[in-house]
């Protein structure tokens, strides 16, 4: 009988078998494209999002965002060489275990000095592209106000979010001091993620980062919230060694 593995949704299972294979018959690892073909999904940063959360499990290894560098460290057997109750037992209970909902990747948030923001760049992801994200780990069942974006930037690690993370976030317009937003700077173009502290006169954006200084606004109706952070996914990253 092959080995369960629960914590496997559908298609982290997919994943793991076409890996599997295409490793056996070939000695090296498929593109993301290629897997992404193999499960009928055309976003690479979703495809990426998966291989991350397989990566965090321990059933592959690879170099951060280097292609054809995954290697399986646990084999997924199909499904199809058990009988069809058992087999449908254990792919319900991993969709149940996971529970994902997905969340649109709107595109990059600048966690550094603000930095010009061009439209096109707004568009990155293809229109297919969100993050599946485990309802329990959000703190509203209202998901319809959610997006997420990919952080660029080191000026909020000291707040756990590093270059190459998403954060979701929550469409608001208004903050509370001590919240993290992205903003946009309407008189500059440009956009950055920090956190709020409204004072006298000006608004200030607090990066998490003591090698760099706050920004000050001193008009505050030329800054517009965009959201606020109500999650943070780490991507992991491996060591070579």
């Amino acid at each position: 009988m092959a080995k369960r593995h629960p914590g496997l949704s559908e298609r982290h299972r997919k994943i793991m078998e076409f890996l599997t294979k295409f490793q056996d018959a070939n000695g090296y690892s498929p593109s993301i494209r290629q897997i992404g073909d193999s499960i009928n999904v055309k976003s690479t940063s979703l495809v990426d999002y998966y291989l991350n959360q397989l990566l965090e499990m321990g059933y592959i290894e690879r170099e951060n965002r280097i292609s054809r560098s995954i290697r399986v460290v646990q084999p997924v057997k199909e499904e199809t060489s058990l009988p069809g109750k058992v087999a449908e037992v254990i792919r319900n209970a991993g969709n149940a275990l996971s529970d994902l909902i997905s969340i649109p990747l709107a595109g990059r948030i600048v966690a550094s000095a603000p930095l010009p923001m061009p439209t096109s760049d707004l568009n990155y992801y293809d229109a297919e592209s969100s993050v599946d994200i485990a309802r329990s780990l959000l703190p509203s069942r209202d998901v319809s106000e959610l997006f997420a974006l990919e952080v660029d930037g080191d000026s909020m690690i000291d707040a756990m979010v590093n270059d190459g993370d998403i954060v979701v976030m929550k469409k608001t317009a208004t903050a509370n001091n001590g919240d993290m937003v992205a903003v946009w700077l309407d008189d500059k173009d440009e956009t950055t993620l920090k956190y709020f502290y409204k004072e006298a006169k000006r608004i200030r954006l607090q990066p998490a980062n003591p090698n760099m200084g706050p920004i000050y606004v001193e008009d505050p109706k030329s800054l517009r919230i965009m959201g606020k952070v109500v999650l943070v996914i780490r991507q992991i990253k491996s060591v070579a060694g």
